[in-house]
């Protein structure tokens, strides 16, 4: 009789099968996930539509990188499928009716969000065509970046200004950007996977009149995307060439790279003779590198599993002092910039999710007496508001008893999660502020 089947590549107990997709602790759930939007998606033109599309490559792998939006997709559509997929955190791009580029930050469900006008921006193929040497894709998108934060926290002497930027702002925006991805350990993640870098850089104004308290004002931020190449160190460019090709050999059958040593005797005629195979004599310039972009690094290459004899003679070769035991070796490390390139000016801090109250204005500053008669008005809104869900629910109750009691088929009664929105949910804010951002000079 034949042994009955049992299925093990889709079923429940299968490795890759229902119940082992996405293990409790695995990155794919603990991870922070993102969704890039194109807010107004017909009218905010290619450039923008391209470096939402760029920006996306930047947040892989833990991005919506196939996102479809249309013209009538509105914030709430978003947030709405947000929760069911994980989202942590919004990135909306948005181009205004002046031509400004903004972006927001947003930290899902509860908030803050941070607005930024983006003054400056270079997409990707830009960067590419001004690098004499672009590095393309690949394997370095399989990974998230690793997160470079400079100057974000500024000296206490800087903040003495009533111009400048407040403490809790500048502790609020580090924490939200170091939540953009997964952290790092130290003795578990390896090196190999970490072949992206995306450096921020805040510029920091030194104000020395006091006309220059705009300038002390503003949190301007610098954002890059580098790609990690490093390369063995202390060899020649001839032996570099022949260990290229060796790796080459190794992933594709095609000798395309190999230097021709056929017409040589030996392989020291090669490295040494000015006029074989084209390779000439190597300056110190070519097999010396600079010792600051020297790193050691630990050899993750596969080795052939030795048997007890060859692990034997290995040892005692390592004790005659013919190999080193440390298994380190010497690579410089080369960025090469992938893009996109942004400077980020940030104008305002809502406490929720693209709405609430208003943390932080760039241009506009309150006095205690006003701070605490816009908090003692914002409280008045949310009791009002809370009023009104709680008489929205009742009437509601009571219309599908009565119904129920008739007889007749209840009509459809859609209840409004947030209740009656608030034409003004600012604080007081807006208002003054509409046309400062629409010009701000």
């Amino acid at each position: 009789m034949a042994r009955r089947r049992h299925k093990k590549r889709t079923h429940i107990g299968a490795q890759n099968g229902p119940s082992n997709a996405f293990p409790a602790n695995s990155s794919a759930i603990r991870g922070p996930k993102t969704m890039v939007i194109r807010m107004g998606a017909g009218d905010v033109g290619s450039s923008v539509s391209q470096l939402v599309k760029d920006v996306r490559s930047m947040m892989e792998p833990g991005t919506a990188s196939r996102l479809k939006e249309r013209k009538s997709n509105r914030l709430r559509d978003y947030t709405t499928m947000a929760g069911p997929l994980g989202i942590s955190h919004l990135l909306l791009l948005s181009r205004s009716s002046t031509g400004n580029t903004n972006l927001r930050l947003a930290l899902f469900p509860r908030g803050p969000t941070l607005h930024f006008r983006v003054e400056r921006y270079s997409l990707c193929k830009d960067v590419r065509k001004a690098l004499r040497h672009p590095k393309g894709g690949g394997k370095d998108y399989l990974s998230p970046p690793l997160l470079v934060m400079n100057n974000f926290v500024s000296p206490e002497e800087k903040n003495q200004s009533m111009h400048s930027v407040p403490k809790h702002l500048e502790t609020l925006s580090t924490a939200i950007f170091q939540s953009l991805f997964p952290p790092i350990s130290p003795q578990s993640t390896p090196l190999s996977s970490i072949r992206r870098v995306l450096l921020l850089d805040r510029q920091i104004p030194k104000p020395t009149t006091a006309t220059d308290n705009a300038e002390a004002s503003q949190y301007v931020i610098n954002l890059r995307h580098y790609a990690i190449a490093t390369k063995p160190t202390g060899l020649s460019r001839g032996v570099r060439r022949i260990n290229a090709a060796a790796r080459t050999l190794k992933e594709r059958a095609s000798r395309k790279g190999m230097p021709n040593l056929g017409n040589l005797e030996d392989v020291a005629d090669y490295i040494l003779d000015h006029s074989a195979a084209g390779a000439g004599f190597t300056s110190g310039s070519e097999s010396e590198m600079d010792t600051d972009a020297e790193v050691e690094v630990l050899d993750v290459n596969r080795r052939k599993v030795l048997s007890k004899q060859q692990v034997k003679e290995a040892r005692k070769s390592e004790g005659d002092g013919q190999h080193g035991g440390t298994g380190a070796q010497k690579r410089a490390v080369k960025l090469v910039e992938l893009g996109p390139r942004m400077t980020l000016r940030m104008t305002k801090v809502e406490e929720g999710v693209c709405g609430g109250k208003v943390m932080w204005h760039e241009y506009l500053s309150k006095s205690e007496d006003e701070i605490k008669e816009m908090e003692r008005v914002w409280e008045t809104r949310k009791r009002e508001k809370a009023e009104r869900k709680r008489v929205q629910k009742e009437n509601v109750e009571k219309k599908r008893k009565a119904n129920a009691s008739s007889g007749e088929a209840p009509d459809e009664v859609q209840e409004d999660a947030l209740g009656e929105h608030d034409s003004d949910d600012s604080g007081g804010w807006d208002d003054e502020v509409s046309e400062l951002e629409q010009d701000p000079k």
